[in-house]
């Protein structure tokens, strides 16, 4: 019992900490930024994501001054295809280009973002995933930390957004699980991880660190580009704007694989976070605590679990998910042990059709 305890307090504390960033996060102050540099948007594109014409219309409909936007697919054929020029016919007054890529890398996402980079013709370079929905001011909000030069990238968490259930359960999991990790890994001195929803940096600092063609090799080029940018002695900063993205989850079977994925890419890169991970889960170990006996220890926990997930989700990222369905995070989260305990081991994962291998550092060996 006592050791059920000492995990339970363990867990606790975990959520305490994320309450604190949660707190922390709401309460600081948001830069205004002096002036609106332009901005090149990069956006590499392989099928036809859900919601795709509502998310690259909220990025041509931005209330900022100069900026471009630079569309990346490999076929022409491509389902998107069609919806990017007719992006570009509703907006003439708009920079937006279709570039037609050709490098291929094992990671085909930056292979993209590799040709789209060379067109790019301003000095701040915007990348995130193609199904990613933003406010009007996202420009405008998210580029005033960059006026500081000890920062080096502007990152955001998201929700997600889905018609279907399995879905549904998928953004459940990143508003009340994933976001507030995300939050609290700064205040345990992580702070070298850039999330896909959006990756705001210099373009300097990109050549600095050998261009994308040093990230074509990794599965997860989100963290590699905010890693080699920190240790260029520069900081990542969360902005407090909350983007959406819609998920493509229809089965089961797809976000087990999709958080399969997640899971063995973060042991991967980060081995000792990952394994500490399972002293965090405060639904299992009110599960455990409850059926020992220690019912007070178990409710208490889940009642701060719940309250963290709360706050993270419905008011930090404004998920209407988490405010339908709050009540089913304790089962969601059950799921997310059972997802960590299957990417303790295991070094392949499915990515848009491809099954991957993962070397120790997180790069793609074999792609089939």
């Amino acid at each position: 019992m006592i050791l059920i305890l000492l995990l339970v307090a363990a867990a606790a504390a975990s959520q305490l900490l994320a309450l604190v960033a949660a707190v922390r996060h709401l309460s600081k102050p948001e830069p205004r930024p002096s002036a609106l540099p332009p901005i090149s948007i990069l956006k590499p594109v392989r099928g036809l994501d859900p919601h795709f014409r509502e998310a690259i219309q909220s990025h041509a409909a931005q209330d900022y001054p100069e900026y471009e936007i630079v569309f990346g697919v490999a076929d022409l054929s491509d389902p998107a295809v069609p919806e990017i020029r007719k992006l570009i016919a509703d907006f003439p007054e708009r920079r937006v280009r279709l570039v037609q890529t050709s490098t291929v890398t094992p990671n085909r996402k930056v292979g993209a973002l590799i040709d789209i980079a060379k067109e790019a013709r301003y000095s701040l370079l915007l990348v995130n995933d193609s199904d990613v929905r933003v406010p009007g001011d996202y420009l405008r909000r998210i580029v005033g930390p960059l006026e500081d030069p000890s920062v080096g990238m502007v990152t955001c968490l998201y929700r997600g957004s889905s018609d279907y259930w399995p879905g549904r359960w998928e953004a459940l999991g990143i508003a009340t699980a994933f976001a507030p990790t995300a939050l609290t890994a700064p205040l345990m001195g992580v702070n070298e991880f850039g999330l896909g929803a959006t990756l705001l940096f210099r373009a300097a600092d990109l050549r600095a660190i050998g261009g994308f063609e040093a990230l074509g090799d990794y599965v997860a080029d989100d963290y590699q580009l905010g890693c080699r940018i920190s240790h260029l002695g520069r900081r990542v900063v969360i902005s407090k704007v909350a983007v959406e993205a819609g998920l493509s989850g229809r089965t089961w079977r797809e976000i087990w694989r999709h958080q399969l994925r997640w899971a063995r890419t973060i042991r991967v890169s980060r081995t000792k976070s990952y394994t500490g991970l399972v002293l965090t889960d405060a639904s299992l170990w009110s599960l455990v605590a409850f059926l020992a006996g220690a019912r007070w220890a178990a409710l208490s926990l889940l009642s701060l679990r719940l309250l963290v997930g709360l706050l993270v989700g419905a008011v930090i990222l404004g998920s209407r998910e988490v405010v339908r369905y709050f009540y089913l995070m304790p089962f969601r989260d059950l799921w997310g042990s059972a997802i960590w305990f299957c990417g303790l081991a295991g070094d392949t994962v499915h990515w848009r059709g491809a099954r991957l291998r993962l070397t120790r550092d997180g790069r793609i060996v074999n792609v089939s």
